[in-house]
């Protein structure tokens, strides 16, 4: 018994420094990307973009389709015999995903291959910004899109789950968790979350990030392609290398495919192209698990290099583009 005490404590020391050197790694993000805004050149591009990006119809549109999908999910039974938290999350995940993607996609084609097209980029490029600065500027701005557009649905579909949670427990026939626990503070009765519907909420959380990471790799993906090609052919291929990268790890595996061609082709292109199954969340969503923060850690640094990585595409791919 003493051994499991033990064993349970390293392990609880072990969860609780992997999530303080994970939120460290993101106060860093955060802290750059507001000194990035403030303080630099690439802000005035970035907060220029995701102004431009806000106003667009395809914004206001995105937002309301998702918001009355996650509302739909919400009551619309799955007959999952009981399972119905679970298919909200995985729909909810997968609404809020494709929101943003799509989000991402259509800026960055209409803000970087748009104004190449119509010459705006080159009166940019006369003032004293360089190229470089105008592909990551762009890019950042677009990330900020798409954060504006995900905050609103993460909020909806958090409380969404905090309530669903007390609706299937009522449907059922079973005790309804409280909404509330209440605690005195200087005689203030103050209202906390409690129980299990804060646990289902806290074990999306993780899911919710893992969906940013992978918005941002598409992001950098979509920004490279811009520079060359126009809108069509952009939105093609994102969703060629979105379908891609969640098949590849599936078939690198030796004992599903046996072909060793096609699991050749399958290493080549899973090399080449992000594996977005890394931020796929379904297992965890299924077995009712928190992703750990070790895991998350990791895929923040695979995001950010894969990222970096398009990026310098993007910046060899605009470097010598003709916009006369």
């Amino acid at each position: 018994m003493t051994d499991l005490l033990l064993a349970a404590e390293t392990a609880s020391g072990r969860s609780t420094t992997g999530w303080g050197i994970f939120g460290l790694m993101i106060a860093v993000l955060l802290g750059a990307l507001v000194y990035i805004n403030l303080r630099t050149v690439l802000g005035i591009i970035a907060r220029a973009t995701t102004k431009e990006a806000i106003r667009q119809p395809v914004f206001s549109l995105l937002l309301f389709i998702g918001l009355a999908l996650l509302v739909a999910n919400t009551f619309v039974p799955f007959f999952t015999f009981g399972e119905d938290v679970k298919m909200l999350k995985d729909c909810g995940l997968a609404t809020i995903l494709i929101s943003g993607l799509m989000l991402a996609v259509w800026t960055a084609s209409m803000s970087i291959s748009g104004e190449i097209e119509g010459k705006t980029a080159m009166t940019l490029l006369s003032k004293p910004i360089n190229r470089r600065q105008f592909v990551l500027g762009k890019y950042i701005g677009i990330v900020q899109a798409v954060l504006w557009l995900m905050l609103p649905l993460v909020l909806a579909f958090l409380t969404l789950i905090y309530y669903k949670v007390g609706y299937d427990a009522k449907e059922a026939s079973k005790d309804v968790p409280a909404w509330f626990i209440y605690s005195s503070v200087a005689g203030i009765r103050i209202p906390l979350l409690y129980g299990v519907r804060l646990e289902a909420v806290l074990q999306i959380l993780p899911g919710i990030l893992l969906i940013l990471m992978e918005a941002a790799v598409l992001t950098a993906v979509s920004v490279a392609i811009s520079t060359r090609l126009p809108m069509i052919f952009n939105i093609v291929t994102c969703f060629t290398i979105f379908v891609i990268g969640h098949l590849t790890p599936s078939l690198v595996q030796q004992d599903i495919v046996q072909l060793e061609p096609v699991v050749f082709m399958a290493r080549l292109i899973a090399t080449m192209l992000p594996s977005l199954e890394v931020f796929n969340m379904q297992a965890a969503v299924a077995t009712g698990i928190v992703v750990p923060p070790d895991y998350l850690g990791f895929s923040l640094l695979y995001c950010c290099a894969y990222s970096a990585a398009a990026i310098l595409l993007a910046f060899i791919l605009f470097e010598d583009r003709d916009l006369a």
